[in-house]
């Protein structure tokens, strides 16, 4: 049952002169501690005049944004407190981490999770010195930082992390601070739209803060230097109901933004109780804030001469080259004493405890809400049995199936089972990639009008959940802002273009490798989890737009500890892999699998022991196993992927056939991390187990689905890398059949037959005629292809003979 939260009452003048000393005074002490921790590392309370030895050699840490930061990061201290409040903030600005730094470290969580930095001067003189230092913290809100669960090394994604981390969280409200650079970009443009897709009735809230403080790094930035007009109208024609709260004078801006932020809540909280009071869910005006402040706030307002407050100059380090410029010092200096540090910290460098009760306690801080360690949170999956949705094989290579679709159905009741937790995201392609058993249990989310003819197939309510925009940015924001809160959810794209969202998988897998290996206090997540589907093989209308399996290249370079790649063959082994992979935390599995209908060749007892083994000889297709003691075969034929499983299958059927006497040992790869040595990769094969499965010295034809010299960049270390011969995609296509597309990346049965004859010595001049029968086809069949746009049937129909 989703409580009814009350409507606060604002207040017109919020803040009593008392209020407001003792609120500047605590927005002093964190533009102190920014200052501090980007220029000195020691010397924390001034007690000597400074000099070199107190500063930093090393400066990198934004100040331009950190002021506005922890001015609104302060204003949201107040409301928690009185309205008793659960808060996530996201600070979008780029290397603004100093503005959320120091406030964090006054409200104590800093302290209690680094003992080290402990409220004295002692710890404050570490925390400054970490900062942006080696062996320190980055400039970022990086995994390090307690109530962060967005770093902000790419800019774009604060809004769409924002909006997933309310989903199925009623009672909690997100602040996302977009700063004016990122919102140039165009993940942070899509992402605004997210406000069609929140039901006040479940959904928790988001309140966007646009800080427009006026300058990138050396420009001034779009949305500053439009008319007040014309942003308004940009925003109200997104859906918001926008506030301005403009200006530079500290007292004045203190009790707009007190006033503002109250009256937002106000509405958030109205608009929710109606909701959940009426059980009508529709599509408000959300209050939004527009904070114009000056950049670089309170900081030397000219450097050397020329402007810097206010300008792009105070963008990073507006004091630049500290060491040999005694004249900068002084600035320094001056700078931070124009905070009155004496009124703010006693002797020990304790903030002064009238200031400290400013701040929420316990969980209620933003740096300490359990929202931000959502490890904390998450619960195991409820799993229905996996075992249950295969399909029946009673003889490999027989039968054919969609593969994509059990999955759809496995899907539907992983999502009835846990209504409250799990999500599937996707770009307009649930019902394309075969997933739309899922609208059986729940449809597409959608709070824009619905018209009456959706009636008929749109799948659309306000109650849904699925989740499909086309904007796979945004989608993954969602999903990873649902994650990191402690979910659990399945993204799936097309193949070819998984590639927008490249940079973005970067950013998560950093993070979760940071939080595993360095961050010892956040708990495990649930892992990221993206289908690849429409591949490369089959794109027969689409065309070469449409064909890059390069995704997967990307993702192997990433830490070993956190990514995973699968390609299961059928649909048995999709169900046990898709299993594994949603029980599973804190990683990025990626499960490549088409949607269109393939050859089954395991049974599920098979393709469960073969998922687990990640690698394995197919006894079935494999004829080198002869009774003797010891079975040496004459080649192997290796495959990863479905259409590349099925050709090598075709090929070794044929070489079965021409050549009965040749040995042929047939090798599948489902977790192709098993192909790297095992000190690369907890999932690699050691170097025996390789050398027994490929053996030493036999030549090794290796049918690959993506491009064929990643196959050479995992394997290169192995002893038997230099008889191995890949085949995959080598950017050779158009609108092809899919024979014709292998064809013409030589991943076809007759070109792997070709390869086994070039590479087997005892064949010779005996396989010449199979040769030119192999040569022969590749001929009839491209012809066959472009004269009837479909391939043979006895390519089509092919089934395995054996």
């Amino acid at each position: 049952m989703v409580a009814t939260p009350e409507k606060p009452q604002v207040q017109e003048t919020p803040l009593s002169p008392e209020e407001l000393r003792k609120i500047h005074a605590y927005w002093r002490a964190c533009n102190y501690l920014a200052v501090g921790m980007i220029y000195l590392k020691d010397n924390p309370l001034l007690k000597e005049t400074l000099t070199e030895d107190h500063v930093k050699n090393r400066l990198l840490g934004h100040w331009g944004s950190s002021p506005g930061l922890s001015f609104i990061y302060i204003h949201l201290n107040r409301l928690i407190k009185k309205y008793d409040l659960d808060v996530v903030y996201m600070a979008g600005p780029g290397h603004g981490a100093p503005g959320i730094l120091g406030p964090v470290y006054l409200e104590g969580t800093y302290s209690e999770v680094y003992p080290e930095k402990s409220e004295d001067e002692e710890g404050m003189k570490a925390f400054f010195k970490q900062f942006s230092f080696p062996g320190g913290i980055g400039s970022h809100c990086t995994p390090e930082t307690p109530g962060s669960i967005h770093e902000g090394g790419e800019l774009g994604y604060s809004l769409s992390h924002a909006y997933g981390s309310v989903l199925d969280n009623p009672d909690l409200i997100t602040v996302a601070v977009v700063g004016d650079g990122e919102a140039e970009t165009g993940p942070l443009a899509t992402a605004w739209h997210s406000n069609k897709f929140i039901n006040p009735i479940r959904d928790g809230a988001v309140l966007p803060v646009l800080h427009l403080n006026g300058y990138k790094i050396a420009n001034p930035t779009i949305l500053a230097r439009i008319s007040h007009e014309e942003l308004e109208y940009l925003f109200k024609g997104y859906g918001y109901k926008p506030y301005f709260v403009e200006g530079s004078d500290p007292d004045l801006m203190h009790q707009a933004m007190a006033a503002t932020m109250e009256t937002a809540i106000a509405e958030i909280k109205e608009i929710q109780k109606e909701a959940r009071d009426t059980g009508v869910a529709k599509r408000p005006m959300w209050p939004m804030i527009v904070l114009r402040s000056p950049k670089g706030w309170t900081g030397p307002k000219q450097v050397d001469g020329k402007k810097t407050e206010d300008f792009w100059r105070s963008h990073q380090v507006p004091l630049s080259g500290m060491h040999g410029n005694p004249a900068h010092i002084k600035v320094l200096e001056d700078w931070l004493k124009s905070y009155k540090p004496e009124e703010l910290f006693d002797d020990n460098g304790t903030l002064l405890p009238e200031l400290k009760e400013l701040a929420p306690t316990g969980n209620r801080r933003i740096s300490a809400t359990l929202y931000a360690n959502g490890g904390l949170l998450r619960k195991d999956l409820k799993m229905p049995d996996f075992r249950e949705y295969g399909v029946e094989v009673d003889k490999p290579g027989a039968v054919e199936a969609e593969n994509t679709r059990p999955l759809g159905v496995f899907l539907r009741d992983v999502m009835a089972n846990n209504m409250n937790s799990f999500r599937v995201f996707g770009p307009d392609e649930t019902a394309s990639n075969r997933l739309n058993a899922i609208y059986e249990v729940s449809k597409k989310v959608w709070m824009a009008d619905i018209i009456d003819a959706d009636a008929d197939g749109t799948e659309i309510t306000t109650d849904g959940r699925v989740m499909e925009m086309l904007s796979e940015h945004t989608l993954q924001g969602w999903l990873e802002g649902y994650l990191l809160t402690g979910r659990h959810g399945f993204f799936h794209t097309y193949e070819a273009f998984a590639h927008v969202v490249d940079s973005m998988f970067n950013q998560h897998a950093k993070w979760l490798d940071i939080c595993k290996n360095e961050v010892p206090w956040r708990a495990p997540i649930s892992s990221l989890n993206i289908l690849l589907s429409s591949t490369v093989w089959r794109q027969d209308h689409n065309g070469f737009s449409h064909q890059d399996p390069g995704y997967v290249d990307l993702v192997t370079n990433k830490s070993a500890g956190v990514v995973r790649v699968y390609f299961p063959p059928d649909v048995n082994t999709l169900l046990s892999v898709g299993n594994h992979c949603l029980n599973s935390k804190d990683y990025v599995n990626v499960i490549v699998a088409d949607k269109q209908k393939h050859l089954q060749y395991l049974t599920m007892d098979e393709a469960i022991k073969h998922c687990t083994k990640g690698i394995g000889i197919w006894e079935w297709a494999s004829n080198d196993d002869c009774g003797k003691s010891p079975d040496e075969p004459d080649v192997i034929m290796a495959c990863c992927g479905d259409v590349a499983t099925k050709e090598a299958l075709a090929a070794t059927a044929i070489l079965r056939e021409e050549f009965p006497d040749l040995k042929v040992r047939f090798i599948n790869v489902v977790d192709l991390f098993k192909l790297q040595p095992a000190e690369e990769h907890p999932h690699g094969l050691s170097s025996r187990e390789f050398d027994t499965l490929f053996t030493v010295d036999k030549p090794i034809i290796f049918n690959f689905h993506g491009y064929p010299w990643l196959i050479h960049k995992l394997t290169y270390r192995h002893t038997n890398h230099h008889n191995l011969h890949v085949r995959g995609y080598k950017e050779k296509g158009n609108i092809n059949t899919p024979l014709e597309l292998a064809m013409n990346n030589q991943i076809d049965r007759f070109n792997l037959v070709l390869d086994v004859i070039d590479r087997v010595p005892k064949l010779g001049s005996a396989a010449a005629y199979v040769q030119q029968r192999m040569k022969n086809a590749i001929i009839e069949h491209r012809a066959y292809a472009y004269e009837n746009g479909i391939d043979k049937p006895e390519i089509t129909d092919w089934k395995w003979p054996f």
